[in-house]
């Protein structure tokens, strides 16, 4: 009996795996969800390098080009926390241009790797610096060698990317239907901020969730962050805390962030917990097949806990910014063994053949 599974394909052919960027699907999830309201999650582990990332590494890299900021075959340079670092090293893989990330050591190795993978070199910053010691170390780097540096945190190739494709893709998508609810977390803020400035101008009746770390509430807090006057962070935010969402929240608020803020583009700030992400993640993984890292687990988390309160017909969309690969060597993976557990050695043993002798 044929499958009846069928695919007709995309109808067209790549001439560069980065014309592959953007055009995310958005999922619906039912567990934990209400019958009567629809959640969706926007699955951006479907971009080439497995992040909303690659966005903003093709959006950087091209406006450089056209800018003429960026020379051929000069080197790019970003202090990153890994998935733009990842999508750089990609762009500039398949654009010609070495690329060196800065990093700091708290991040988790495997985004290391996929950078050296991928051809670029890795600058490791001490963790006690913070996100802020790798940004400082990657100005230093740029202005001593004469290296382009992506400055993704006050680019405003950042936002303009997002506005462009990401928020234009949750437009047509939603197209005829409601849209209650969009909900996302920040790191650099370019997602937010791009996303935001379109659904405040074509769909109002759409509120704006944005979401920050429990322990390292910048936004909440109400405290200015201190600047240089190319408008890049002086130092780090005063309410900044070490936190488990890796990805979210560095230790100041971004210039591309700031205007946001500032234009009060959001309707509610609502704190998360590192541990419910986590929660949340594995939710997602065991529950309905969709993988994802700590950053997406705890924007369906804050998505969840909106959906359980919701009147009837309520329609929510939350940013799901990478894939789980992203952490296995972070807490996320800390309770998945690499053995056989007791359950699992019970069923090797419930037949007689190919045991391990453990």
């Amino acid at each position: 009996m044929p499958s009846l599974r069928t695919t007709n394909g995309r109808g067209r052919l790549y001439e560069s795996i980065l014309d592959t960027i953007g055009d995310t699907p958005c999922v619906r999830v039912k567990i934990g969800v209400p019958a009567d309201v629809r959640l969706y999650v926007k699955a951006e582990f479907f971009n080439p390098a497995s992040s909303i990332k690659d966005r903003l590494a093709i959006s950087i890299i091209e406006e450089a080009e056209r800018d003429g900021i960026l020379k051929p075959g000069q080197t790019v340079i970003e202090a990153t926390s890994g998935n733009t670092g990842v999508g750089l090293a990609m762009v500039c893989a398949a654009r010609g241009y070495p690329f060196v990330a800065t990093m700091p050591t708290s991040v988790s190795i495997e985004r290391r790797k996929l950078m050296r993978f991928l051809g670029a070199k890795v600058i490791l910053t001490p963790k006690a610096d913070k996100a802020i010691g790798c940004y400082k170390k990657a100005v230093e780097l740029a202005d001593a060698n004469d290296w382009f540096l992506a400055r993704q945190f006050e680019s405003e190739a950042n936002a303009k990317i997002h506005e462009n494709t990401t928020a234009r893709e949750i437009l047509a998508d939603f197209s005829g239907d409601r849209l209650d609810y969009w909900v996302t977390g920040y790191g650099t803020g370019g997602t937010f901020s791009g996303v935001a400035k379109v659904l405040r101008a074509e769909r109002p009746e759409t509120k704006i969730v944005l979401s920050e770390p429990a322990n390292a509430q910048l936004i909440q807090s109400d405290l200015k962050q201190k600047r240089t006057s190319d408008g890049s962070p002086d130092g780090s935010h005063p309410a900044f805390e070490p936190h488990m969402i890796q990805g979210w929240t560095p230790d100041f608020i971004p210039a591309v962030l700031q205007e946001s803020i500032d234009e009060k583009r959001f309707d509610l700030l609502v704190p998360i917990d590192g541990q419910d992400g986590i929660d949340a993640s594995k939710l997602l993984a065991q529950k309905e097949g969709i993988f994802t890292g700590v950053s997406g687990g705890s924007t369906f988390s804050v998505a969840l806990d909106i959906a359980k309160g919701a009147e009837p017909g309520t329609v929510i969309l939350c940013m799901l910014p990478d894939t789980g690969e992203r952490y296995l060597s972070s807490p996320l993976f800390e309770d998945v063994g690499e053995d056989m557990n007791e359950v699992e050695l019970a069923l090797s043993f419930s037949t007689p053949g190919f045991h391990l002798n453990e």
